[in-house]
């Protein structure tokens, strides 16, 4: 049995937090993520 597709309405869903509203972005591994190559990563290894 196939997932049920996710229709993208744009809207905020009422009982989802967007993952910017639930981490710190101030977070040292938040900000590591942002000078991370992750185009060479996914070139290298491969896409997850």
């Amino acid at each position: 049995m196939r997932p049920r597709e996710v229709c993208a309405t744009g809207a905020a869903d009422l009982f989802r937090s967007r993952l910017d509203q639930i981490i710190d972005m101030r977070h040292a591994l938040v900000k590591l993520s942002g000078v991370i190559d992750w185009r060479f990563l996914e070139e290298r290894f491969g896409a997850a």
